[in-house]
């Protein structure tokens, strides 16, 4: 049975144990995420569901996270529906990270939503401010394994970014994008 037959049939029960969650501390929902983060079997990708959905600022349903991602500021992270991230991703929705719905996000890929400043000459550069700003991954987007999405940008709805890619500056709809920096290599109806 595939994850959105799931949700359908057993949403009820689904919107029951989110509230039951919804009773628990956040540090503690935390605790047990870090339990199952790493495994692959369908109850953890379900348990992972339940707990994402009270870590994040808005999770839709049938909302996929695979082994090992590494969620960082996960309140400023919103998911839309069918949303699938797999194994070893890293997202740092400190600027804030907004995926919308159908979209599907390959192994090992990140997203980051910050930059490192460099003004400030007399602290090293780790030390100086951040400088947040937001991502939108609008719907129906593939992001192929392994690529990065810096801060600032918005990628276009039914778009595909290739594996490897290095994406800094927006991706317009109905495009695909590859390479380092990404560029526009074919349009997509």
């Amino acid at each position: 049975m595939n994850g959105r037959i799931f949700f359908k049939r057993y949403i009820v029960v689904i919107r029951i144990m989110q509230i039951l969650l919804s009773f628990l501390p956040r540090v503690l929902i935390r605790f047990f995420y870090s339990i199952v983060s790493s495994g692959s079997s369908n109850f953890l990708v379900f348990v992972r569901f339940l707990l994402l959905s009270r870590l994040c600022k808005h999770t839709g349903p049938n909302f996929f996270s695979g082994p090992n991602i590494v969620f960082k500021h996960i309140e400023k992270l919103s998911l839309g529906e069918n949303v699938s991230i797999h194994a070893g991703c890293y997202l740092d929705a400190n600027g804030f990270i907004e995926i919308g719905d159908n979209v599907s996000i390959a192994h090992m890929s990140s997203i980051i939503s910050f930059d490192h400043s460099y003004d400030n000459t007399n602290v090293p550069i780790k030390y100086n401010p951040l400088k947040l700003k937001k991502v939108i991954i609008n719907n129906d987007v593939w992001i192929g394994c392994g690529a990065r999405i810096l801060s600032g940008v918005n990628i276009g709805s039914r778009s595909i970014v290739a594996a490897g890619a290095v994406v800094t500056c927006d991706v317009p709809e109905n495009t695909i994008v590859a390479g380092v920096p990404a560029r526009v290599v074919k349009r997509i109806n």
